[in-house]
């Protein structure tokens, strides 16, 4: 059986991260998976995992930030985006086709319907949900809109954890202090801060703020969109690490995770069982309600009362971790749900 798994993105984030995951699920199963990205994405995340991938048109709209003007845009794009993705089916021929997240999602489900080959959406954004829902099997993980809403009705969607790769829980603090430079002091907590594979200014900001308040190592890790967020982080306490590929390792060391309100980190903190702060608003301004996702295990924050939740993190911090355990096991096996999911469905298409 052959998967074919087409990505939106630069293939760098959650977007890439969540698609190979549900690739090492379905290639445990005994699938043989291809991936495709947009010729423009540098694909740095696949790079690291030794993967190779198609490169066809694979249009933005700049998911829950989308506009109406980026929208027709994205919709024009769209057509040829679909031509290229139907011709890569019929050149390789798969059994299954996994849209991942917006214009990824859409132009797997377009391609897939118009080339009669069963396939399975991965959803996280409003466009993708309006649009894959009228086509095929979808999957809704805890940002998109439909998580929320009672889905028994509808026999073709599923709701899930993100999907994650069950070695994030095999992370070593040792070796993560011995990247630390040598102003680390382990005599004091360490807080992780992080919106990701990109850097973005309200978590820059917010970083500031926490260094101002707190006697800590503050961990920082994702690239700048901006060069100048790094002028944030003039501060002894403040360990700017760009972007790695470790982060196992950091979740080990951390003592509390200062986590933009989205998808895949939160998942894997909770995976790890690390005390959770979820920073509200950080890209352009959405609200995913990852708390009541994890009801007791995530704290909520806006960026006005970071240092008062980080405070109410500190003194919980064996509560939120006893309350992170009761989701880990369902988190760890998201993946696998998911490939289960993705496989039943080619099979009863």
């Amino acid at each position: 059986m052959k998967a074919l798994i087409i990505i939106t993105g630069r293939g760098i984030g959650g977007d890439a991260v969540t698609a190979v995951n549900i690739g090492k699920a379905l290639s445990d199963k005994g699938v043989e998976c291809e991936y495709a990205l947009d010729a423009s994405a540098p694909g740095l995340y696949l790079k690291k995992q030794d993967l190779n991938w198609h490169k066809i048109k694979v249009p933005q709209a700049g998911g829950h930030a989308a506009t109406k003007i980026k929208l027709a845009k994205a919709g024009i794009k769209a057509a040829t985006a679909s031509l290229q993705a139907v011709n890569l089916i019929k050149q390789i021929n798969p059994d299954v086709v996994v849209g991942v997240i917006g214009g990824g999602a859409v132009i797997a489900c377009v391609a897939a319907k118009i080339t009669n080959v069963p396939a399975v959406g991965i959803l996280i954004t409003p466009t993708d949900a309006k649009v894959c829902t009228k086509l095929n099997a979808n999957i809704i993980l805890p940002e998109s809109n439909l998580y929320h809403q009672n889905l028994d009705a509808t026999p073709n969607l599923y709701k899930s954890y993100s999907p994650l790769n069950p070695e994030i829980i095999a992370g070593d603090k040792q070796k993560a202090l011995k990247r630390m430079s040598e102003k680390y002091d382990s005599e004091k907590p360490t807080i992780l801060v992080s919106s990701g594979s990109s850097l973005f200014e309200i978590t820059a900001k917010s970083v500031k703020k926490i260094a101002e308040e707190f006697d800590a190592n503050i961990l920082v890790t994702g690239d700048p969109l901006e060069d100048e967020y790094l002028e944030y982080f003039n501060h002894p306490n403040i360990h700017y690490l760009g972007y790695i590929n470790w982060m196992h390792d950091a979740y080990d060391l951390a003592d509390i995770a200062v986590l933009s309100d989205d998808g895949v980190m939160i998942h894997e903190a909770i995976a790890c069982k690390v005390p959770i702060v979820a920073l509200t608003g950080v890209k352009y301004g959405r609200y995913h309600n990852m708390a009541s996702v994890f009801p007791g295990a995530v704290i909520e924050s806006s960026p006005e009362e970071i240092n008062t939740k980080i405070n109410e993190a500190m003194q919980s911090i064996d509560i939120l971790k006893e309350e992170a355990n009761k989701y880990g096991e369902d988190v760890l096996n998201a993946s696998n749900k998911i490939a289960d999911i993705i496989i039943n469905e080619s099979k009863h298409y």
